[in-house]
């Protein structure tokens, strides 16, 4: 245990300020394909009943009109996230017909990438500008990597605890960038340890053979349908998912939020030649919403992110810029096919308890050397994570040790913090959530990724099999639990209030589409 970290972590116990912690913000995103009855992806629009995907506050989608976003409002109690996150699948099962909510992060079957529909928005310019963007995608990367779905959790830590960390810490700059400077710390160190977060919750660890015809993925056959690793975790963050090798040569500095943003807008900003020959407004029809090596901050593929809710038409690294960093996205987190909402609260409190860690652990900038060494213990876990004797780099320095020894030290850290969030409490919530992935650990067949390969086997199912079995177990659950009226009344409302929203949107807009992108990029 560093000596920093022991030092901040006994303050805080001393300070009692456990029940200060625990209050920390939770939200989730969670995406769904929309699926037939056979498991094919829905080639319907948005249900109408489900309101404007532009803006609803809950229900949304993500690059595909068949990929849903469902979301949750940042609450002090994670039970409270997931009882919202429940309630919203019911919602949306109440009025998707004979449609299913697709239960894993891979994709179900595909038949070609023109199968995904395109997300769209209305007519609105800021609808318009989402479209296009996710053209771009399109011509950039293919459209079946943007099917892969994925739970992101965003967290921020009480807005009470700020003031105290500050002057406990002797910091002489400003509160605002004191904050944003400890969750940029927060940041790297979640970067060298989210190789852990694929051990313990990836459950990817196979994929439909119409998704790597698509990809190129170059992994051994499970069966005729479908390719595996079989030591993998997290197919979706590897190589053929969300860890995008077009921007492998993109540099983004987590040191600090000025090398950030200058690092993103300069992206943004700088042609790309492979981008060009694409061309942006091609026979009167937007491809892409600009040539260069970024369309918009979004394009850019991170295990995690730093966040500022931006006001309407501002661009997410000025409103970072202006003021400072509100919360943190985490985005490693597959879709658990063992959990009807694809997530549960052993593993949220976990991964919580992992954050504080990450802010209290010393937090030293990461060189270029050192980012290699991450990308290695990503990409490494992500394939083939549970591989007896699995060593991972070690930083910047030319060792290697064993995961298994690596992920003792740090559960032997994050045990001090769980006993700090429980003080005061009946239950040990957050003892019992680390003691469930020492569990996994020393047993590695209870992973969710070795749980998902056991079942196909004993049930000589395929990937899309498996799925669509589990998708529709989940279907019949969610059906079959009530939703009070009060609940009900409030997402009719929210959907009729998001119509009327993307109307007047669309009735307000006074601008071209070009001339809105040109004063959109404008800004600085």
């Amino acid at each position: 245990m560093s000596s920093l970290f022991d030092h901040r972590l006994k303050r805080l116990s001393g300070a009692r300020l456990g029940p200060l912690l625990v209050r920390g913000r939770k939200g989730l995103e969670k995406e769904s394909l929309r699926v037939t009855r056979d498991g094919l992806i829905a080639q319907t629009p948005h249900p109408e009943a489900l309101g404007s995907a532009l803006t609803h506050p809950y229900l949304t989608t993500d690059y595909s009109e068949a990929l849903l976003e469902l979301r949750t409002p940042p609450c002090e109690d994670v039970r409270e996230t997931l009882e919202f996150l429940r309630e919203v699948h019911q919602f949306v099962y109440r009025n998707l017909g004979e449609e299913l909510l697709w239960a894993a992060s891979m994709p179900c079957r595909l038949e070609g990438d023109t199968s995904i529909p395109i997300a769209r928005y209305g007519r609105s310019n800021r609808g318009m500008m989402r479209h296009v963007y996710r053209r771009g995608l399109a011509y950039r990367y293919g459209r079946a990597m943007q099917a892969i779905a994925g739970i992101h959790f965003n967290y921020s830590l009480p807005e009470e605890f700020w003031p105290w960390f500050h002057e406990q810490e002797e910091n002489q700059s400003e509160l605002r960038d004191f904050i944003s400077g400890s969750y940029f710390s927060l940041i790297r160190n979640f970067q060298r340890l989210s190789w852990l977060v694929l051990y313990l919750f990836g459950s990817s660890p196979a994929v439909g053979r119409s998704f790597t015809a698509l990809c190129h993925g170059g992994f051994p056959a499970f069966d005729p349908n479908t390719d595996f690793g079989p030591n993998a975790t997290s197919l979706r963050m590897s190589d053929i998912g969300y860890k995008n090798r077009n921007q492998a040569h993109l540099h983004v500095s987590y040191n600090s939020l000025a090398e950030y943003v200058a690092n993103l807008t300069e992206a943004i900003e700088t042609p790309d030649p492979d981008y060009e020959r694409i061309g942006v407004k091609v026979d009167g029809e937007y491809r892409q919403l600009n040539d260069h090596v970024l369309q918009i901050e979004n394009e850019y593929y991170s295990f995690v992110r730093p966040k500022r809710i931006a006001r309407s038409g501002e661009k997410p690294t000025l409103a970072l810029k202006r003021r400072g960093v509100q919360y943190v996205e985490i985005r490693a987190l597959d879709v658990s096919p063992f959990d009807p909402i694809g997530v549960n609260e052993t593993d949220l409190r976990f991964l919580e308890a992992l954050l504080l860690l990450c802010l209290l652990e010393e937090s030293p900038p990461i060189s270029a050397l050192e980012q290699k060494s991450i990308g290695h213990n990503q990409n490494t876990v992500a394939c083939c994570g549970r591989e007896p004797g699995l060593r991972l780099q070690v930083q910047a320095r030319e060792t290697t040790r064993p995961l298994k020894d690596w992920v003792k030290e740090i559960f032997d850290k994050v045990n001090g913090i769980c006993e700090l969030l429980d003080t005061g409490r009946k239950e040990s919530l957050y003892i019992n959530a680390l003691e469930r992935q020492r569990e996994k650990v020393e047993n590695s067949e209870t992973l969710p990724s070795a749980r998902v390969l056991a079942e196909m086997r004993a049930r000589g199912e395929s990937f899309y099999a498996f799925g669509l079995r589990v998708s529709q177990d989940h279907g019949r659950y969610f059906k079959g639990l009530p939703l009070g009226e009060d609940r009900l009344r409030v997402f009719r409302e929210a959907a009729t209030e998001s119509l009327r929203k993307q109307k007047a949107l669309e009735e307000a807009d006074t601008v071209s589409f070009d001339e809105y992108l040109q004063d959109y990029f404008a800004q600085s």
